[in-house]
């Protein structure tokens, strides 16, 4: 049975657009309560932004085969046991029968501070799928088959996230692939490696200008950090899932 994409570009542009909207209404309110945040933070603090992206991997396992499974979004229910840590608390999880079927984290990332906002993503990111894995060997939920563990980062497309960024590193050189590369190439070889070293099952990295609020445009750096191939790795481990 061929697996069901849910039409996702569509969705994600509608998602997009959410996205920027959602962010420029939190900041708007802010303002007029005369209590607004520093800098970008007013955009970030007033609640989930990329509930649009949620939405779609909802629909992707209802359509692929787990219609009943129990699809948790509420805070209360999101956490998982960790190893290194009692608890982490995810974006969606899908449990159908007692089993951890999928574990999805998302963030985004807007100008001006791509530098040190980077190294913090990428911190969590490794940190993150570490403590779950390690968690799972050691039978966190029990006796069962890996489950989807998802990572998808949202960045602004702007000069400061495409410039090419230069590193110190003087006692040993830094490898070749992030020498002059910008930010969003340095998340595109992140993701990339977080899927190589199996830390997560799919990563993907889009990036969207601030003008996208009214076209929901946003575009991908490769076919393995895109969001066809996250959408169509969570659709076909639902899929396999269903079919047990």
């Amino acid at each position: 049975m061929a697996i069901d994409l849910c039409n996702y570009e569509t969705k994600a542009r509608e998602a997009t657009m959410a996205f920027w909207g959602n962010r420029e209404k939190a900041r708007q309110k802010q303002l007029e309560s005369g209590k607004a945040d520093q800098g970008e933070r007013s955009g970030v603090t007033a609640g989930k932004n990329l509930d649009g992206f949620l939405a779609l991997f909802i629909d992707l396992v209802r359509a692929n085969g787990l219609a009943h499974a129990q699809i948790h979004q509420q805070r209360a229910l999101l956490t998982l046991p960790g190893y290194f840590r009692p608890t982490k608390l995810w974006d969606v999880l899908v449990i159908n029968e007692g089993r951890l079927i999928a574990a999805i984290e998302l963030k985004s990332q807007v100008g001006p501070s791509f530098g040190n906002n980077f190294n913090n993503r990428t911190e969590e990111a490794i940190g993150t799928a570490h403590d779950l894995w390690t968690g799972y060997r050691e039978g966190a939920f029990g006796q069962q088959t890996k489950p989807f563990v998802g990572w998808m980062m949202m960045v602004e497309d702007a000069p400061e996230s495409r410039r090419p960024v230069t590193d110190r590193c003087p006692h040993f050189p830094v490898f070749k692939e992030f020498i002059k590369a910008s930010y969003l190439q340095r998340y595109d070889i992140l993701c990339q490696r977080l899927i190589r070293e199996q830390l997560y099952t799919a990563a993907a990295v889009l990036a969207s200008p601030r003008a996208a609020v009214s076209t929901g445009d946003y575009s991908e750096m490769s076919k393995l950090t895109g969001l066809k191939t996250f959408v169509a790795a969570l659709a076909g481990h639902v899929a396999t899932e269903a079919a047990k």
